[in-house]
């Protein structure tokens, strides 16, 4: 929200959850400076509700540990010690902290004393804004709530310094920049974009987590997914994505293949990140976008899916198609990514309107005609067949290539015609087949 002249409107008169104001006053009284720092302090500034408060304090973590009663020990060696408020929720408190050495990829630290140290070590200047739920006082340094007033994300301290620290706060710009809507200050720009050749030192689970922040949190994707591509981000850690920044479409659209692409991720909902993520690679293809899910330290499973979507396309089958047809987009898809797939089908459509895109697939249509014929419980894989390897086996044939090649041809007639899917009807075309000519290779 804006005000006169475009600036932001600020929240100055935050409220914290009550567990959070209990911690921080039973500190308070107890002797120990506290404050609310962090993600949920500019959150609340800009209006966001937020669940995820943290607190740093001058007490250590033993003295923590002994003004309350239930704690978890969740970084004792970093100094965050995990409370349990009344209702079982857990809020980390951290002892203020200063860096003594950086490497790139994390930092070595050592306590302070004083909330100016904790601050100065922070990535960006609405990052290190500190509230004190007791008094309700907000301690700004580096003026961070001026940054949010006026739209800007700047980094505490020199940038190319601050980015050398740790190469991930590259990652966190571009996040910030596009969920919250900021320009990127000049200075921080230009060193963050030389600092994208360093990314490569970045562990691929950090980089993976970034991603899904961004799929997972921000209404609107594309705004951080451009920074990415911009900076030379997307080229160091995705070059397969890279590959469609300035594309042209098969189709005559007035857009590259990237822009339509985050077009149809925007149009996701962000409670299903992975579903934006297998849009997103869809028009790199099957095999890239798994490789890349797996470079990445996504899960098999994950990976599969996302190159199934892929594979699948960004178009169904036509809704008046034959069954056989249907049956076979069926079989190849896979019946359990259809509801998925079908969200995906009615964003390309929902662009291709915003577009004016000549040729209009009819996605709801289709998803009918699809659930219809999967309604009627086909078989769709050898899996689903009246007869399997041991009725092959209790025929005299051997397990090999020829034996594979039969269960795929049954399973082809049976796609065309399902009546065939009898016990008796597919071993009598069994040994039609095994008694025929084997294949040349």
């Amino acid at each position: 929200m804006s005000g006169p002249g475009g600036r932001r409107l600020i929240r100055r008169r935050p409220t914290a959850p009550s567990a959070v104001t209990w911690i921080a006053k039973t500190l308070e009284r107890a002797g120990f400076e506290t404050w609310a720092v962090g993600g949920a302090v500019r959150d609340v500034l800009l209006g966001v509700d937020s669940v995820d408060w943290d607190l740093a304090t001058r007490a250590r973590p033993e003295q923590v540990r002994r003004v309350f009663r239930r704690t978890v020990p969740v970084g004792i060696e970093h100094g965050t010690v995990g409370v349990l408020a009344r209702g079982s929720e857990m809020y980390e408190v951290t002892t203020f902290r200063r860096d003594v050495e950086t490497h790139g990829r994390h930092a070595t630290v050592e306590f302070a004393d004083g909330i100016d140290d904790d601050l100065a070590r922070r990535d960006f200047t609405i990052n290190a804004v500190a509230w004190r739920p007791l008094s309700g006082e907000f301690h700004d340094p580096f003026h961070g709530v001026r940054d949010l007033e006026r739209g800007l994300l700047r980094t505490v301290g020199e940038a190319g310094e601050r980015f050398a620290e740790d190469y991930l706060r590259v990652l966190r710009a571009l996040r910030f920049a596009g969920r919250f809507e900021l320009t990127i200050d000049p200075a921080t720009w230009h060193a963050l974009c030389a600092a994208t050749g360093r990314l490569g030192l970045l562990s691929p689970e950090r980089i993976r987590e970034e991603l899904l922040k961004i799929l997972g949190l921000d209404p609107r994707p594309s705004r951080a997914l451009s920074l990415y591509a911009a900076s030379g981000a997307l080229e160091a850690l995705a070059p397969e994505l890279g590959g469609l920044v300035g594309a042209s479409m098969a189709r005559a659209l007035p857009v590259d293949e990237w822009t339509y692409a985050l077009m149809v991720t925007d149009t996701l909902p962000a409670r299903r990140p992975l579903v934006r993520l297998g849009a997103l690679l869809q028009g790199i293809g099957a095999r890239p976008a798994a490789e890349l899910l797996v470079r990445l330290r996504f899960s098999n499973a994950q990976a599969d899916w996302v190159a199934a979507v892929a594979r699948a396309g960004a178009a169904p089958p036509d809704a008046d198609a034959p069954p056989a047809e249907l049956r076979r987009w069926l079989a190849r898809a896979g019946a359990p990514l259809l509801r998925d797939l079908a969200r995906i089908w009615c964003a390309h459509e929902r662009v291709g309107r915003t577009l004016a895109a000549s040729r209009r697939v009819d996605a709801a249509a289709s998803w009918r005609s699809l659930r219809r014929e999967l309604a009627a419980g086909p078989p769709l894989s050898i899996g689903d067949l009246a007869v399997g390897g041991d009725d092959l086996i209790g025929m005299g044939l051997e397990p090999g290539p020829r034996f594979g090649r039969i269960l795929d041809e049954l399973l082809e007639r049976v796609l065309d015609d399902p009546g065939l899917n009898r016990r008796e009807t597919l071993l009598e075309f069994a040994a039609e087949l095994a008694a025929g000519p084997p294949p040349l290779c």
